[in-house]
């Protein structure tokens, strides 16, 4: 398949070449490579230009992108996919606990880019796996997939821009404040390849605004809403255990697991601004079952 867009050069972006105004969009260097290569990648009011060729007002950008190879390493496995909303660019997923984000050491056939390998073969498109935020293996809820290049290029900026905004919900231990912030830089534990640690010498620099939505008297347990500044890895997970309230169900950071067999985590909420179409777009995914247990 390609993908076809097109853009109406107003005042403001006349004199700019076209890798000027394709950069500000948000092209990446790939991506501007694969256009320079492809057959009628930039065309300019139907006709095929360099990439150094200069715009002028009212001019029609059509630029095409070719996406007609699909991962080979990538074997698609049959799998339940609950797929929250999906167009030309890009793709929402609320992802189910068990289940991790992209191939690694151990896990081969179960993870979302299989079962996303074996969706798009069912429709006869061929499939390279972007996932532009990543979810740990036990952690549920929302997460962006781009389909294609320009896609993921665009949305990836505004990741590291801090553009796409998200709210976890999390069950915590105890009675938290009703508010509160954690700023304390987190690195790799010594001697693990996996745990992480609050370490202010070694760490890099993390943020978590925490908000305490309902507190459960009869678990001695507390449902919190989190927002990161940072995207570190187990951010919330170490942040939480550090300062005394951690996730039930927590293999590396609170192995209890009378409340739930997985950490207590989930991603609620998903805003950002389309990066195709400029739409803000706003997805809810409910607590999963097995956190519900947190309102009884």
């Amino acid at each position: 398949m390609t993908r076809i867009l097109e853009y109406l050069i107003d005042d403001k972006a006349a004199g700019l070449t076209a890798e000027q105004y394709l950069r500000e969009l948000g092209c990446s260097r790939n991506v501007l490579s694969r256009l320079k290569t492809a057959p009628e990648g930039i065309t300019v009011n139907g006709i095929p230009v360099f990439s150094s060729h200069r715009l002028a007002a009212g001019d029609r950008l059509i630029i095409s992108l070719p996406e007609d190879i699909s991962s080979q390493t990538l074997e698609p496995v049959r799998m339940d996919l609950d797929i929250i909303y999906e167009d030309g660019d890009l793709m929402v997923i609320n992802k189910a606990a068990g289940v991790p984000v992209h191939p690694s050491q151990g896990n081969h056939g179960n993870t979302l880019a299989n079962g996303l390998a074996w969706y798009f073969s069912q429709k006869g498109r061929p499939f390279v796996y972007r996932a532009v935020s990543r979810l740990d293996r036990d952690t549920t809820g929302l997460l962006i997939v781009a389909k294609n290049m320009l896609s993921a290029s665009m949305l990836s900026s505004m990741a590291a821009a801090r553009q796409i905004r998200r709210e976890y919900l999390a069950v915590a231990l105890g009675k938290t404040e009703e508010r509160g912030t954690i700023d304390a830089p987190i690195a790799r534990k010594e001697g693990s390849v996996i745990e992480r640690m609050v370490d202010p010498v070694r760490g890099e620099k993390a943020v978590t605004h925490y908000r305490r939505l309902l507190y459960n008297e009869r678990l001695d347990a507390s449902l919190v809403s989190l927002r990161l500044e940072t995207g570190r890895t187990h951010q919330i997970r170490v942040h939480m255990a550090s300062i005394g309230h951690p996730l039930p169900g927590d293999f590396l950071y609170c192995p209890d697991y009378s409340l739930i067999h997985r950490q207590a985590l989930h991603s609620h909420r998903l805003a950002f601004t389309h990066p195709i179409t400029k739409k803000e777009l706003h997805f809810e995914a409910p607590l999963p079952d097995d956190m519900r247990f947190i309102l009884l």
